[in-house]
């Protein structure tokens, strides 16, 4: 597996003042450039738990059976990536690993077995790991195509952020036209995509959000209703508005406490992640007085055991994309040198929509 190589393989080369190791410049694309390389690319690598990622030259990894390896070109950067870092998320990887979940590139080399691409294909992975590299190896089942009407930047932003919310609203909660729907973070890179994906299936949508600024962006991605999360009471205006009967949180702590309570007869509640640090306890019997769904939602999962679920859903997005109905909002694009402050607009909180890294050039 490409993993192994962070752990089996010292970088080598001429080391500079930084203590990185530099190896002389290559550009990537394939086939015979991949053989007998000892050190060709460089990676963002968690070596420790807690301890700041490095920026490191290292081995350029060969794809195993049923692998692809993608020249990657841009790789967004989510939540779940600082989790990773603290060692607190369920898939992180064994030390060491290169940051990076979702990435976009063109297919560089086929490991044996691989059928239905081929070098220099575009492709958009969500490989968990590994993506915030020059290279990286990731099972080709998860490629999908990128269409010609995305840019490379927009389909590192796309897979996660609109993956998930719309498994969690279509699949899951069943949003149903005419109902309301509450998003908490609703500026955030999941909770945008919220915003937008409920408007387009014709729910009312409540934005929830810090600030003046980041109420604007969920008011252009189609919120009816905003709430500002610096002066609000929010069970107050949830439940002037007619309360709620889907509520999306990738916040948790307070805020769920209050959505929950400004919840509707069987409204449907999607805890997405904890960004405010605080899992919150569901009381049992709450749920029962007003006969509430609580409704775990954790889109790589799916990966693992029903993948068509996913693979259906991104043919669904990619199609609204394509017909102009999704506009994937990226505030900050960074180059690999910068990954660490993009890791840093995430656990601020400053930024808006997707953080994109981008590593090399698109060809």
């Amino acid at each position: 597996m490409c993993h192994e190589l962070y752990a089996s393989l010292e970088p080598q080369g001429e080391t500079d003042f930084h203590g990185l190791t530099r190896c002389p410049p290559r550009r990537i694309t394939g086939g015979e450039e991949f053989a007998n390389k000892e050190c060709g690319m460089k990676a963002l690598v968690v070596e420790a738990h807690g301890a700041p990622p490095v920026l490191k030259d290292m081995p350029t990894p060969r794809p195993g059976p049923g692998e692809i390896a993608v020249r990657i070109e841009t790789c967004g950067l989510n939540f779940a990536d600082l989790l990773m870092v603290q060692g607190s998320y369920q898939d992180t990887p064994e030390l060491p690993f290169a940051l990076g979940m979702e990435v976009a590139g063109r297919v560089a080399e086929l490991g044996e077995g691989v059928t239905g691409l081929a070098q220099g294909d575009r492709v958009a992975v969500f490989g968990g790991s590994g993506g915030l590299a020059e290279v990286g190896c990731f099972d080709a089942r998860r490629a999908v195509p990128i269409p010609e009407t995305m840019t490379s930047v927009e389909a590192a932003a796309f897979m996660v952020a609109y993956g998930t919310s719309h498994l969690a609203l279509d699949h899951r909660a069943r949003l149903q036209k005419g109902e309301t729907l509450l998003v908490l973070g609703a500026a955030g890179g999941v909770g945008l995509t919220a915003v937008e994906i409920g408007k387009l299936m014709g729910a009312k949508v409540i934005a929830y959000a810090r600030g003046a600024e980041k109420l604007e962006v969920a008011r252009r991605a189609g919120a009816d209703i905003l709430i500002d999360a610096e002066t609000a009471d929010l069970r107050a205006e949830v439940k002037a508005a007619g309360g709620a009967d889907v509520v999306y949180d990738p916040v948790g702590g307070e805020a769920f406490e209050a959505a929950f309570r400004a919840c509707n007869p069987e409204a449907r509640l999607l805890p997405i992640g904890f960004a405010s640090g605080d899992v919150p306890r569901i009381k049992a019997n709450h749920l029962l007085v007003k006969n509430l769904s609580v409704m775990g939602i954790y889109w790589g999962g799916y990966m693992g055991f029903r993948p068509e679920a996913v693979t259906g859903s991104l043919s669904t997005l990619f199609a609204w994309h394509a017909e102009g109905r999704l506009s994937p909002h990226v505030s900050e694009v960074l180059p690999l040198e910068r990954a660490t402050e993009g890791l840093e607009f995430l656990r601020s909180r400053k930024s808006t929509g997707k953080v994109v890294i981008e590593i090399q050039p698109a060809e």
